[in-house]
């Protein structure tokens, strides 16, 4: 297969693909499947592990997200930021961080999920799909910042003026096409997993608000003979 046609399907053709998916699908179960965008908890199938598992990948990937949304929209912030080298270590430690920390929750989260009777009946094959794709994104993402470093730099000055041509629907992919395989791996994951995400559970998020974010604890108590 040509190259330059093969870049135009992963870069151009792949990326629309997706988000076309992405918003007809949530548009779809949000009118026809309007259940399914509940949170449908498994804390009272297994509570023991989820607190360790679920807390960390939130909070890491909440702030690796962020970080991503601030690098697309404010890029020249990020340039300035890191003109200083002691701000740019800064950053780069503190992604890493974040990204080992989501990576360390999502492996607990697939481990409760395949070690828990209970919880593993109610995992569906779109779940471990779902699953297998964010592990790959997270430790793609880890290895980039290990071997790639100063990413927070490279993807304001070059991955942000590509997301942007996609979005004013006159992409360019010169951005992208000399980037390293690896990054390169990880823009297309990025774009397969929106193009997914729609078909799983996690479409939950979408709703607004989230109220989950600062309600007080539940407490849940079972009354009955212990099966």
């Amino acid at each position: 297969m040509d190259k330059s046609f093969f870049d135009q399907f992963l870069f151009v053709i792949l990326p629309y693909l997706s988000l076309f998916t992405f918003f007809l699908m949530t548009v779809y179960r949000y009118r026809a499947q309007s259940f399914s965008y509940s949170s449908l908890s498994s804390q009272f199938l297994e509570n023991e592990h989820h607190f360790w598992a679920v807390v960390p990948f939130h909070y890491g990937v909440l702030v690796i997200t962020v970080g991503h949304l601030v690098a697309i929209f404010i890029p020249r912030s990020i340039l300035l930021w890191n003109s200083h080298p002691l701000r740019l270590y800064i950053l780069e430690i503190s992604a890493l961080a974040f990204g080992l920390l989501t990576l360390i929750g999502l492996v607990g989260i697939v481990i409760r999920r395949a070690t828990t009777t209970r919880i593993r009946k109610v995992t569906s094959p779109t779940d471990w799909i779902l699953f297998a794709m964010l592990l790959a994104l997270v430790v793609s993402g880890v290895a980039m910042a290990l071997l790639h470093p100063w990413g927070s730099s490279w993807f304001a000055s070059n991955l942000t003026p590509y997301l942007w041509s996609i979005f004013k629907l006159n992409p360019d992919i010169t951005y992208v096409t000399s980037m390293p395989a690896l990054v390169k791996f990880h823009i297309v994951l990025a774009f397969l997993t929106v193009g997914f995400f729609p078909f799983t559970r996690l479409v939950h998020i979408l709703v607004i608000p989230n109220p989950y974010l600062w309600r007080k604890p539940q407490v849940v108590r079972w009354y009955g003979k212990k099966q």
